[in-house]
């Protein structure tokens, strides 16, 4: 069975025009009879090529302001008739009702609109009514019916009527029927998501996804739907991988907590931090936070909360990293970094995050919040006799930052604005206080002085007992356990100082 269509008459409607008109060019090449309304209609007409007003089809102008113009049973049944039915053959011969092979659709562009902050009533009068209504009756009658529902198609769709003397096999037709269902719940979710204030309902349309190497795993495929270019410009390297991307987020959520502050420099491994530090200069910021551990750097994904210099760059340069992230650099800097070839280097532009973390679970997803509190001085309160000096509040906040983008169970040292050393992800929370204590210890970290931060709150007092035999000197954690007041007297008797703050950080 022959299921070839030549294209005899199209209905073009569109709000875009770029590149309309060299598919315009060819179907009047084509001999089409093309129909058309509005500025669509005075566009090919300038072109010099005749075109049928959809008002001399249906006998109705254009009217509500332009609201109502193709919304008719003269231009629906042309797209919506079955070829091969003789009741709608008969039909179509009966009320007179012209045949439209192709549907040419450019909606409103609703999302500009919303996205440009514009009033509500332009808002509305921007949610396309009939161009929607076209592309879903074209898509459902693909068998007989080519659509064309948005720019994105243009160049593909010119090059099937060129190549085939303005025909389109079944196939064809049934790709641009997906494209256009595509277009429309995609439209429909957004305007949705503009209206809904419902939490419990969750409407999400991605249409640029982009092909990775591979997933977590070579084994695995694996892809990004997002715009990676309004958060990034990448001055150098190699496309990054799925890892590289979760832990380019990881690096961007935690320096977020250090911005406006003095230099901050951290590297990451497997989404969690293994070297953090916040000196005078961002080259001793970036030694010291190297110096947490210089093993787990090898690597790593490098961020900085300021500009990377010459001086900072030349000491980056002799290790091995996956990602550079800085929000500028010295033009020097960038050379230097370019010397290792699959280096990626990436300027990071201020923009807002989203604030909703999405993920799978189980047959569904889950979604929260994102932990979007930070501990400052007015969250603590001092629960020991010992108070914290000032030098001890900073670090205790700098741990706390640092512990809150920590995979949990885990454990922070940190000492001098520097990280010593965490326990991350273990399944008990003096396991990862021993991990910590173990690394910091390895790499000749003395604890003697360094503060103590948890994610969550200590069941027993052997966890302030561990920190303390260490030397550690201040502790910070959330508080909230009904066996609260056996760590506060192991404190109380030992001269250690501990602060409540009231909020748990876990990380999953």
């Amino acid at each position: 069975m022959n299921t070839t269509k030549t294209i005899q008459s199209a209905l073009i409607s569109v709000f875009d025009k770029d590149g309309l008109e060299p598919i315009v060019k060819q179907l009047h090449a084509n001999q089409v009879t093309i129909y058309s309304t509005g500025g669509t209609e005075t566009f090919i007409k300038d072109l010099g090529i005749p075109v049928v007003a959809v008002e001399d089809v249906t006998s109705y102008p254009s009217i509500l302001g332009g609201r109502v113009k193709t919304l008719h049973p003269k231009i629906f049944g042309g797209i919506l008739n079955r070829q091969d039915h003789e009741g709608d053959v008969a039909q179509m011969k009966e009320f007179e009702i012209p045949q439209i092979d192709l549907v040419i659709v450019d909606l409103y562009p609703f999302e500009k609109t919303v996205a440009s902050g514009a009033s509500e009533a332009d808002i509305i009068e921007k949610i396309d009514i009939g161009g929607i209504s076209l592309i879903r009756a074209a898509a459902k009658n693909f068998k007989d019916t080519i659509i064309v529902a948005s720019v994105n198609e243009y160049e593909a769709f010119l090059e099937m009527i060129v190549s085939h003397n303005g025909a389109t096999t079944l196939e064809q037709r049934r790709w641009l029927a997906t494209k256009a269902f595509h277009v429309s719940s995609h439209y429909d979710s957004a305007i949705f998501n503009y209206f809904n204030t419902e939490e419990t309902i969750l409407k999400t349309s991605l249409d640029n996804g982009q092909e990775l190497r591979y997933g977590e795993n070579p084994h695995q495929k694996g892809f990004f739907f997002g715009e990676f270019d309004q958060i990034f410009d990448k001055l150098h390297g190699k496309e990054l991988s799925y890892n590289n991307l979760l832990d380019v987020d990881a690096a961007v959520n935690l320096m977020g907590e250090f911005k406006g502050e003095q230099p901050t420099f951290a590297i990451l491994k497997h989404n969690n931090a293994c070297g953090v530090a916040q000196m005078s200069t961002m080259k001793e910021a970036y030694l010291a936070a190297l110096a947490g551990d210089p093993t787990s750097a090898f690597g790593g994904v490098l961020i900085a909360n300021g500009n990377i210099d010459v001086a900072t760059a030349t000491e980056i340069n002799s290790l091995f990293c996956e990602v550079v992230i800085a929000p500028s650099y010295d033009d020097q800097a960038i050379e230097i970094l370019k010397e290792k070839k699959n280096r990626i280097v990436l300027i990071q532009k201020d923009l807002e995050l989203p604030k909703k973390q999405v993920r799978t679970c189980l047959n569904g997803i889950l979604v929260q919040e994102k932990d979007l509190i930070t501990d400052n001085k007015e969250h603590l309160s001092n629960v020991t006799t010992t108070a914290p000096s000032q030098e001890e509040i900073e670090d205790l906040l700098f741990a706390s930052k640092i512990c809150k983008h920590t995979k949990s169970n885990t454990i922070v040292l940190t000492k001098n604005r520097q990280l010593c050393a965490s326990g991350t992800g273990q399944t008990s929370r003096v396991d990862a206080l021993k991990q910590a204590i173990e690394k910091a210890q390895a790499f000749q970290f003395d604890l003697r002085g360094a503060v103590m931060a948890s994610d969550a709150f200590f069941p027993f007092p052997d966890c302030v007992e561990i920190a303390h035999n260490a030397g550690i000197s201040a502790v910070i954690q959330p508080g909230g356990s009904i066996k609260d007041e056996l760590s506060i007297d192991y404190c109380n008797k030992n001269n250690v100082s501990m602060v409540f703050t009231g909020i748990r950080h876990f990380k999953h």
